[in-house]
């Protein structure tokens, strides 16, 4: 499987979301590849998988992102594949809504986030996040 980069978006990528903003709430679809152990950047030992140490993102970032008007709207984990064919699978699968991609860029570009989000890069091998909204 070709995984995509679990740092984050790119400058561009960033760049198109806030132009395409138009206030209104957007739904992040993601599609995660967990490490088997988790590997922080600060070289801590640690006895955590990486869907454990996702995991304490996981809860932290549910709690921002409601305090912002999100919610999670799902999340699950992959059981098989139906469609179409990729080398490997994804792990988990989640579905946030943020009230605008703006809420969203906010929450990712505070303090509290970037005190979460070394357990995100701990625990991801991959991630792909697609942005959608209704309608």
């Amino acid at each position: 499987m070709d995984l995509a980069n679990a740092q984050g978006p790119t400058r561009a990528q960033q760049l198109a979301a806030l132009e395409r903003d138009d206030g209104q709430p957007i739904y992040m679809l993601n599609l995660l590849k967990f490490r088997d152990r988790a590997v922080y950047a600060d070289g801590r030992e640690t006895s955590l998988t990486g869907q454990e140490a996702y995991g304490l993102y996981g809860k932290a970032m549910r709690k921002l992102v409601a305090a912002a008007g999100g919610t999670l709207v799902f999340s699950g984990r992959v059981r098989g594949l139906l469609i179409g064919e990729i080398e490997g699978n994804w792990d988990a699968v989640g579905i946030m809504m943020y009230p605008s991609f703006k809420a969203m860029a906010a929450i990712t570009s505070s303090p509290d986030y970037a005190a979460i989000h070394v357990h995100r890069d701990a625990g991801l091998e991959g991630q792909v996040l697609i942005e959608t909204v209704t309608g």
